[in-house]
């Protein structure tokens, strides 16, 4: 059982694609909060957009089910000397840049304005002057070569850091499911003997109620209907099927596959049976066994929002 909070940071430094004696410092980072599916954003470097599909394919066959997810890879060339920069190859991005000047020229004609726009004002221009594209200096399958080991390391280290905080979470969760147990114990008590009281007086207030009608009593229909009275204030068989959902939501929180989705139903199912039993509580103790146990149930249901 894995958390869906974690977070995890690789980096490796390889050699420029451009060679000499400028390295290249790759960087994965990733960070993930609760969401009910799968919702991935991947940042990449625009020299290195064409392997997102990639990514993304690693990222889900590693198990990553749910959880909103952003990862983020940066690539910085140094020189021998250590400082960022290098001898790295750019080239102008010439769709970007002539849409940059065309909207210029409209604004200068649509404002009567001059059109100040020169070439050096456009090269500082964010996204007019690029990192060589892989295809240019270096292939897809070369810079995939360079980006998948960081990634798998970035990968493994977020799965651990998830893994541990489920851990946690999965050891909270059970501590309030023995909780639960308890209370359960202590209700099944309490209603059996609630229940005996309640036959008790049911077949007194049955045998008055004959005796002022001047009727001859069925001995054989008042035990019947004692008997039918007691089974429906009973709560043994909703006790039972609670039981039944604990050792299911145990077995679930023992697990390393995505079982939030699971937990969260048999909550669901465990909270009708809690209910079922509080509508048949006919004294202030029983009913505050019934409040302490959904009390422990929504506290697990919170925890549960945190489940892959």
């Amino acid at each position: 059982m894995r958390s869906m909070t974690g977070y995890a940071r690789a980096t490796a430094t390889v050699p420029a694609a451009a060679g000499g004696q400028d390295v290249r410092e790759v960087c994965v980072e990733m960070r993930s909060v609760n969401n009910r599916y799968l919702d991935l954003s991947v940042r990449l470097p625009r020299s290195l957009t064409g392997l997102e599909e990639r990514v993304r394919r690693a990222l889900t066959a590693a198990g990553i089910a749910r959880g909103k997810l952003d990862v983020t890879v940066t690539m910085t060339v140094r020189d021998a000397s250590g400082e960022e920069g290098g001898a790295t190859p750019l080239e102008p991005d010439m769709v970007f840049a002539r849409r940059l000047a065309d909207a210029a020229q409209r604004l200068s004609e649509g404002l009567g304005v001059p059109n100040d726009l020169t070439v050096s004002r456009l090269m500082a221009m964010p996204g007019v002057l690029v990192p060589v594209r892989p295809e240019a200096g270096e292939s897809e399958e070369d810079a995939w070569g360079v980006l998948e080991p960081v990634l798998a390391d970035a990968v493994a280290q977020f799965l651990d850091a998830r893994a541990r905080e489920g851990e946690r979470l999965g050891a909270d969760m059970l501590g309030k499911i023995a909780r639960i147990r308890t209370l359960a114990a202590e209700l099944a008590a309490a209603s059996e003997e609630d229940v005996r009281t309640l036959r008790v007086r049911f077949e007194e207030r049955l045998r008055s109620l004959i005796g002022q009608a001047d009727v001859q009593p069925d001995e054989a229909r008042i035990i019947t209907e004692c008997a039918v009275f007691a089974d429906r204030i009973s709560v043994d068989e909703e006790l039972v099927r609670l039981s039944s959902h604990l050792d299911t939501l145990e077995g679930l929180l023992h697990t390393d596959d995505a079982v939030g989705r699971k937990i969260d139903f048999m909550l669901q199912e465990t909270n009708r049976e809690v209910n079922t039993v509080g509508s048949k509580c006919s004294n202030a103790g029983m009913a505050r066994l019934v409040a302490e146990i959904k009390n422990e149930l929504e506290k697990i249901r919170e925890q549960v929002q945190n489940i892959e």
